[in-house]
């Protein structure tokens, strides 16, 4: 059978602010039969997924008033902290385990967590963050719900150093055993994006999920998997007012915790909830589960990326503004004529540190750029031609905000997107849209499973509140539980 949740009342573990373990306990509505999986009616197999950012403890401050002095040279804090988390981990006995910030710089640790873990039926994967940051990622899979058939791993190599797992899993067991129905395949992704250090920073964390979609979207298509539920765990470092999360909304992608308390996309259920309190002592809800059911219509994954970036490029234009003019002119340089030449376009994306970086645009991709912007091919490009291409020059701001530069001639590059305020680009995208749900409306259909949201928790209680209890020290975030039951869906083939 596949299924993890806990009892009806079950009691968990927890650390005061004095350190010393004390218990607590929390009540479930998923029942579970003695063995520990979860019974229902209709004898269908329930699954369970916890992602939880465990606090690193070289980033762990353990005197304020010091803050050189971190967890990780108090071997006996970071160690008796970690085993509480392992035995909060082993009593829930989720079928996927997500965490982040797990210190892979410390071999002790990553033996405590493979040993602890592997004696409870889990196959563990890690990965560490590029350029020897000392944390990164663990994924655990429960050798009894779950077969392992692909294990990849993504690099974004951007300033933030941050990576993601992709695991290709296949229940054990079919879901529905008295119907004929074979083992389910799901796509699983655990990631921790870029902290928001500012909010120039929103493009660069919106372009990491960017990235892991596409990267979803080849290894769909690799792998022929067209009809496969997909589950997003980790710490997403924003919340549900945030760009990140409009974006995976735009792409089909559900809450699971949203979805499983009723709450909405609107302002008024923006801070139901709470799963961090962050170094500066706010608190706010970064750790998701998403869902994505292979029946759910999306749009476009590049017209939803274009939408979320000019969400961005509107924020940014309310705090500054410069007329279409003074951005030609920035373009223009010195130039006499009123034109951008080739050259002068090569020195102004040098100048905002567009090219000329290690993560910079190469030569021939901005000869790319020039010859898109060149729509007559005569070598220069005017005002008119300026403006048309709008849209196409609102791409370098991608780049730029990941190549980190200056304020000053950021809003001169952001000027170009005034025009991308106007109805004809929304328009154009959703009549795109419009065009690809027609052509689909002609498919024949076909019966597939996916997910539905059982029920979902974050712990401890006082978090779905939108408090922060004072004696909690688990981590500086809360872990989110979510149990999906299976069902079966109609989707066009």
């Amino acid at each position: 059978m596949v299924a993890v949740v806990d009892s009806n009342n079950l009691s968990i573990p927890n650390l005061n602010t004095n350190g010393n373990e004390s218990r607590v306990g929390y009540k479930r509505s998923v029942p579970r039969s003695n063995s520990g999986y979860v019974s229902s009616i209709m004898g269908e197999c329930c699954i369970s997924c916890t992602t939880f950012n465990i606090l690193a403890p070289i980033y762990k401050r353990l005197d304020h008033q010091n803050q050189s002095l971190r967890e990780s040279d108090v071997r006996d804090s970071w160690f008796n902290r970690n085993q509480t988390i392992l035995d909060w981990l082993i009593c829930e006995r989720s079928s996927v385990i997500c965490l982040q910030e797990f210190w892979v710089g410390n071999e002790e640790l990553v033996l405590m967590y493979q040993e602890r873990l592997g004696n409870a039926g889990y196959n563990t994967f890690s990965l560490a963050r590029t350029n020897n940051r000392g944390d990164g990622l663990l994924t655990a899979l429960h050798r009894d719900y779950f077969n392992v058939l692909n294990y990849r791993e993504l690099l974004f190599n951007d300033f933030g150093d941050r990576v993601a797992q992709l695991v290709h899993v296949e229940s054990v067991v079919p879901f529905f055993q008295n119907q004929g129905g074979g083992q389910q395949e799901i796509l699983i992704v655990n990631t921790h994006l870029l902290f928001p250090h500012d909010s120039s920073l929103s493009v660069v964390r919106l372009h990491q999920v960017y990235k892991i979609l596409q990267y979803l979207e080849l290894y769909q298509t690799e792998n022929k998997l067209n009809h496969i539920p997909i589950i997003l765990c980790g710490d997403w470092n924003g919340s549900k007012r945030g760009h990140v999360y409009k974006f995976l909304r735009s792409q089909g992608f559900v809450s699971s915790y949203d979805v499983a308390h009723q709450y909405t996309d609107g302002d008024a259920d923006a801070h139901k909830w709470v799963s961090h309190r962050n170094h500066r002592g706010n608190i706010c809800g970064v750790d998701f589960i998403w869902l994505r059911n292979p029946n759910q219509s999306r749009k476009p994954l590049q017209a939803s990326w274009a939408e979320a970036v000019f969400s961005i490029i509107k924020c940014q234009l309310q705090k500054a503004s410069l007329a279409e003019n003074d951005a030609f002119a920035f373009f223009k340089a010195d130039n006499n004529g009123d034109v951008i030449t080739h050259s002068a376009f090569c020195e102004a994306l040098r100048q905002v540190n567009l090219a000329g970086l290690p993560y910079g645009l190469s030569f021939q991709e901005t000869d790319d750029l020039w010859a898109q912007a060149d729509v007559d091919g005569n070598g220069v490009v005017n005002y008119e031609e300026f403006k048309v291409h709008a849209y196409f020059l609102s791409k370098l701001l991608i780049i730029s905000f990941v190549c980190q530069w200056c304020l000053e001639s950021m809003l001169k590059l952001l000027a170009l997107q005034q025009r991308m305020w106007n109805l004809s680009c929304s328009a154009q995208i959703e009549n795109n849209c419009n065009d690809n749900m027609e052509d689909s409306k002609d498919c024949s259909e076909k019966e597939i499973l996916g997910f539905a949201v059982k029920d979902a928790f974050l712990f401890p209680s006082e978090v779905e509140k939108g408090k922060w209890p004072e004696n909690y020290s688990l981590s500086d975030h809360a872990p989110l539980s979510v149990v999906f039951s299976p069902v079966r869906m109609q989707s066009s083939s």
